[in-house]
């Protein structure tokens, strides 16, 4: 331990140096970001609410190669991954459940109506990714349903030029596979190639990748292939459309992913099909509008004996189609939105049944900072769901400037989470039953914190207390029963969040400072000698520093990232990045799991040890 832990501080010195002796030269952009809420746009620097963002510079600086593994750097963000490379994963905030957390694509809703363990399915490729928006706390106000903990925005870029991209990368522990097969050396590799295309009227994209690993014990390999295609037609200066498609095939083995110890011979295929089409007008020069239709389409064949496909066998296929309508006025003293949407899902499924429900909600909320010192974000979102009925989300956020650079930011608000289809009527004995008695979640939060802003530093501490009412849990008595949910009463949660982010340079280099603390302290009561599948593993302290520095064409960065779980199970994971440019080519080399720490996210499933890639990246740009 004594060694590691001598390695690791060798590696942050190597910084650490460069980061006393630079000085500012360089304006933070983030704060020129604008949150890309569906209605109201708003600015990172006047939002009032625990919003991070993750940019496109800094993903490319960090040692991940997916979504999944991006998203375990930030804050208030846990990532259960079932084995890397994409091929399942969990995502929860703020010690929320899986299903209480709303996933968004340039704010279209992608998260699966028959189970949140799909809502990770995502086609985008690191490479396509403008940024990631993190946004914390109910956010039904703004996204209506299942946003109860917040939601996560997925924001691609817009074409500027006319490129070819090529990555491919791959790596392994260099140790053989557990269990019976040890002859082999467990790896993973992936590759990517993509295409953008840029003139006055139209952009286009597109990418394809392929990852695939041969796991890292019997029965986990996994294989996926990714199609995503993203295009926009400026008609003139108040008018444009935009429209996007995509396919995703992931195919692994389950071994102990849903119902171990009897699930060794598991075998998952999903593949899921999204599409969208969305038109922005400017009707005026006070009004604005943008309707969109987008569907979601989900087949799920999950194969409990692989080798024998007559028994225990379940096949589901959902679809998700919906309708929005988003206006913005502006006046002197502030913006109104408005706005209207319809969800309308159905599934048919071999162990869940045929069912069909709709969602429709309206949506009003007032923004202003024309009042001295204040930036006031004031709205409701009214709901109604064909199975539970009426519900109303109000919701306020208030920020007062108490100097130029610090704010004291408020905000309380509702939201609720409606069971998904498995939530009600699984019948997959005898593992897991559904409950179709089940009443909706419904939660109030209520947050205070303090942000800094100046020249690069964005900072924030901040607390908040959420009351969740009918808490959902998978519970059971003993291993001879089948896991089923339950209204488990009221779960409150008392959470206290700090982050730190400095961005500086000097000449030619650059740095990046990031460190984020968070403390979650759960007090749901549940009855003696059950058994929860899920919520018993929630975060209670996360931590994170992550360090970068750029000279010229070279690049390294470190990230570091500690949990600790309420089973008070804990993990230190270090990453190293080292990349450097040649004109249009650039070679990058990770080293993951730098002290080869032993540890699982999801369930009893052991993620990789100390892993070493290597990848090259191309890109051509049309002059």
């Amino acid at each position: 331990m004594k060694n590691k832990t001598k390695v690791y501080f060798i590696l942050a010195g190597a910084l650490l140096p460069l980061l006393t002796t630079a000085q500012i030269n360089k304006q933070e952009t983030i704060d020129e970001i604008i949150i890309k809420e569906n209605r109201i746009q708003i600015p990172f620097q006047k939002n009032n609410r625990n919003i991070e963002i993750l940019t496109a510079a800094q993903i490319q600086k960090l040692p991940v190669k997916t979504i999944n593994e991006m998203l375990g750097y930030l804050n208030g963000v846990d990532i259960r991954q079932r084995g890397p490379f994409g091929s399942q994963a969990d995502i929860s905030i703020d010690g929320g459940s899986f299903e209480q957390s709303l996933i968004l694509l340039n704010g279209m809703k992608i998260s699966d109506s028959q189970t949140a363990h799909h809502n990770m399915n995502i086609p985008v490729p690191l490479e396509a990714i403008e940024r990631i928006e993190v946004l914390r706390g109910p956010a039904a106000r703004i996204y209506g349903i299942n946003a109860l903990t917040g939601a996560i925005n997925i924001v691609t870029k817009q074409v500027q030029e006319t490129t070819i991209s090529a990555n491919l990368y791959g790596g392994s522990s260099f140790k053989n596979r557990d269990e019976e097969d040890k002859s082999s050396v467990y790896y993973g590799a992936g590759a990517r190639i993509g295409g953008t295309w840029h003139s006055d009227k139209q952009q286009h994209q597109f990418y394809y990748s392929k990852e695939k690993s041969n796991g890292q014990r019997y029965n986990t390999a996994s294989e996926n292939d990714k199609l995503y295609y993203q295009g926009q037609l400026h008609i003139n200066e108040k008018n444009s459309v935009d429209w996007m498609g995509s396919y995703m095939y992931n195919k692994f083995g389950a071994n102990g992913f849903y119902a171990a110890p009897g699930d060794k011979e598991s075998e998952e295929i999903v593949e899921t099909v999204m599409a969208s089409i969305s038109s922005k007008h400017q009707l005026s020069n006070r009004l604005s509008i943008s309707p969109r239709v987008s569907n979601r389409y989900n087949e799920d064949d999950y194969r409990y004996f692989r080798n024998d496909l007559s028994k225990a066998r379940s096949r589901h296929y959902s679809n998700s189609l919906s309708l929005e309508l988003n206006g913005r006025y502006e006046t002197d003293f502030g913006d109104f939105g408005l706005g209207w949407e319809t969800r309308m899902d159905h599934i048919q499924s071999s162990n869940i049944g045929q069912h069909s429900r709709e969602n429709h909600g309206a949506f009003a909320e007032f923004r202003t900072d024309k009042i001295k010192n204040i930036d006031l974000n004031i709205g409701t979102y009214v709901n109604y769901n064909t199975q539970y009925g009426w519900q109303i989300y109000p919701g306020i956020d208030l920020g007062y400037h108490i100097h130029e650079n610090w704010k004291i930011v408020v905000n309380a608000g509702s939201s609720q989470r409606v069971p998904s289809f498995t939530d009600l009527y699984l019948n997959q004995r005898p593992g897991n039953i559904g409950n179709p008695d089940l009443a909706p979640e419904n939660a109030w939060q209520a947050e205070g914190a303090l942000k800094y802003s100046k020249q690069g530093i964005t900072a924030q501490a901040g607390y908040f207390f959420r009351k969740i009412k009918s808490f959902i849990d998978w519970v059971r008595e003993d291993a001879k029963n089948p896991y089923q949910p339950f209204n488990m009463g009221i779960n409150n949660m008392n959470g206290i969040n700090t982050n730190f982010a400095y961005t500086f340079a000097k000449g030619e280099t650059s740095y990046f400072v990031n460190v984020g603390y968070n403390y979650l302290q759960p007090s749901l009561k549940t009855e003696e000698g059950i058994i929860s599948k899920y919520q018993m593993e929630n975060l209670k302290h996360q931590a994170k520093l992550l360090l970068s520095a750029s000279q010229k064409d070279w690049s390294v960065s470190l990230a570091n990232r500690f949990n600790q779980r309420v089973s008070n199970k804990s993990y230190f994971i270090s990453d190293v990045r080292l990349s450097h440019n040649m004109k249009a080519f650039s070679i990058y080399v990770d080293l993951q799991n730098l002290f080869d720490v032993t540890y699982v996210e999801s369930m009893a499933i052991p993620m990789p040890g100390r892993w070493y890639s290597a990848g090259v990246r191309y890109q051509w740009t049309k002059k």
